[in-house]
């Protein structure tokens, strides 16, 4: 499913130019090669990965918008936050780090899963959510601010607004099971210029078959954007809609 066209808000004038010379799935690939070079390697909490890398890895992590840079006095080494799905995303699809526990380097990936799984029951559904966008280079940043999970932009935060908040739902889910809810998200999403797009996960989300991040191949994502309807976009005398019409 194709997402409803809007145009982009850019926030300067060049804005546009600049990330078209300089698109995301370039600096991707230029922060994976690095990253793989280096092993680098983060260190798991309770919420979040950290990450230690050097000062011109983390300037590219910033250009690729994965994670937050940590404040400290170190100068030799630079600290990055990653939540779960960007720390897996780095290393189950981009395989360019490797994640300790305590000290202890993971041996695979499955070790890693199980935890972030244990830690967040609702992983698996969350990362497929999030690696569908992201795979089609749309960066994501949480949406807690503006009662969503994610929002979504078409390049760096510092270019360009968000144009999508994003919900991901499962089958289960009692998300947007009645109108008032989908009437208060789509009117809260649309105050802030923003068109709330759904993403449903479909898949098994109990039992053994999760223990494994190849039941990641298992799901699939349906896309579905949610607007308000305007009457004037409808009335006869607009002169778009009188252009389109067909003759009696």
């Amino acid at each position: 499913m194709q997402f409803n066209y809007m145009a982009p808000r850019w926030k300067w004038k060049g804005a546009e130019a600049k990330a078209l010379a300089e698109p995301i799935s370039k600096s991707v690939s230029e922060l994976q090669l690095s990253l793989a070079e280096t092993e680098s390697s983060g260190t798991l909490s309770s919420s979040n990965v950290l990450l230690a890398v050097e000062p011109e890895q983390a300037e590219l992590l910033d250009r690729c918008c994965f994670g937050r840079l940590v404040l400290s006095a170190e100068k030799v080494k630079k600290w990055i936050q990653l939540s779960f799905e960007e720390a897996f995303y780095l290393l189950y699809n981009l395989k360019c780090i490797k994640i300790s526990l305590q000290g202890r380097c993971l041996e695979n990936e499955v070790d890693t899963w199980l935890y972030m799984k244990s830690k967040r029951p609702n992983f698996p559904m969350f990362f497929k959510a999030y690696s569908h966008l992201r795979s089609k280079n749309w960066v994501l940043r949480s949406g807690l601010q503006y009662g969503v999970d994610f929002v979504a932009y078409r390049h760096h935060p510092s270019l360009v607004h968000s144009e999508y908040s994003v919900l991901v739902q499962s089958g289960d889910s009692d998300r947007l099971r009645v109108w008032s809810d989908i009437h208060c998200a789509v009117r809260l999403s649309g105050s802030v210029a923003k068109t709330l797009l759904t993403l449903y996960v479909n898949g098994k989300f109990k039992g053994e078959d999760l223990n494994l991040p190849v039941c990641l191949e298992n799901f699939t994502v349906e896309e579905q954007t949610i607007s308000r309807w305007s009457p004037e976009l409808s009335r006869e005398d607009n002169p778009q809609i009188q252009n389109k019409m067909l003759p009696m």
